[in-house]
């Protein structure tokens, strides 16, 4: 009985889907779409289509998510079904999903066959009547992807990053990462959605490797150029240039025993020099009683402007994970300074491409 139920459910879903899609189509200028009646096709609808008085045959596959795993699959169907179809007509495959992931979306593209999503987002390579728009995705699937990218998962995900070409069983990422192995469950599981990444082993053997780390850093990017600066205690310590007032930081901080990792321009310069001269250093540093009278050891005074010394305080075990030792100075991982210049101004965004080019290389 309950089997049945769901059956018929899903099928109510995936007419609901084409009835979107239909509409979609209809709004379109000079378009007119027409279901066919339901087809013994191992596949979910079809549509006739007139655009600009030419024909067009849609056949549609209906899915409630789709991801990169997924699309071939969804195409496998579509292709069985358009063979059962004379050749001399004009035919175009098209998903079509509640949501659609960005990896199917452009592993879609990349195959030429159409989708759309009920945001609104649509992609139609007919001939003759190209349609491309897209749309923010549902906002209950785009959490959970943009929930990867803070808190205690943000910590897998820098640890896998920085670690990329290594395979990790759960217990074995969590110390490294800093996080209950129940963490490490959760991000893998949406990593291996979005295919993201190789799996060997079985059972508690069971291991992953980080396979596509360049959409992996893509996509964090993307969600922390989407999200506001951190805030930043701003201070100016006077009669120091930028290389001698980052000797002073180091030998304060350190006889304060105080934590921190140097970021953003400053750090990125260390690591691929780009540009001649940095003005402003800016840290993360970690919470502490003692913090603040470092700083004040500094000789630092608060300004609201024409700061050379900017202050993030973070968490100590998330905030400075991978930080590395270079010359007696504490630096930020490459993958931390490269997300943090996506909040940079200037030229950052090219000292970001070039830190990841010449030292992140992915």
């Amino acid at each position: 009985m309950d089997y049945t139920a769901n059956i018929m459910k899903d099928r109510e879903y995936e007419r609901q889907l084409i009835d979107e899609f239909l509409k979609s189509l209809e709004e379109l200028p000079e378009v007119r779409a027409k279901l066919e009646a339901e087809q013994p096709l191992p596949t979910n609808a079809k549509i006739d289509l007139k655009v600009a008085g030419k024909e067009v045959t849609l056949l549609v596959e209906a899915k409630r998510a789709v991801y990169p795993r997924d699309v071939q699959q969804a195409i496998w169907q579509l292709r069985r079904a358009k063979e059962a179809l004379p050749s001399h007509k004009e035919i175009v495959l098209v998903v079509i999903a509640q949501y659609l992931s960005h990896g199917a979306k452009a592993q879609l593209q990349a195959e030429r066959i159409g989708y759309f999503e009920s945001s609104g987002s649509l992609y139609l390579p007919a001939p003759g009547a190209y349609c491309y728009i897209e749309r923010p995705s549902p906002k209950p699937f785009e959490r959970a992807v943009r929930s990867l990218f803070s808190g205690r998962r943000a910590q897998v995900i820098h640890a896998v990053l920085v670690h990329h070409k290594r395979w990790f069983g759960v217990h074995e990422l969590a110390e490294i990462a800093m996080v209950s192995p129940a963490t490490v469950s959760e991000v893998f599981s949406e990593l291996e959605r979005q295919d993201w990444v190789s799996l060997q082993g079985k059972g508690p053997r069971k291991e992953r490797q980080l396979s596509q780390p360049t959409a992996l850093l893509d996509a964090w990017a993307k969600e922390v150029r989407e999200r506001p600066s951190p805030s930043m205690g701003r201070y100016y310590v006077p009669g120091v240039k930028t290389d001698g007032l980052m000797q002073q930081v180091g030998e304060q901080f350190g006889k304060s025993n105080i934590e921190y990792a140097v970021s953003y321009e400053y750090a990125a310069q260390r690591y691929a020099p780009f540009l001649s001269s940095i003005s402003q250093v800016r840290l993360r540093m970690s919470k502490s009683s003692e913090s603040q009278a470092a700083i004040s050891e500094l000789g630092a005074r608060p300004v609201a402007e024409g700061f050379n010394l900017g202050i993030i305080e973070t968490d100590a075990h998330g905030g400075l994970l991978f930080r590395n030792e270079i010359e007696n100075l504490w630096l930020a991982s490459p993958v931390q300074v490269y997300l943090d210049l996506m909040h940079g101004e200037g030229r950052s965004m090219e000292m970001a491409e070039h830190l990841r080019k010449e030292r992140i290389g992915f």
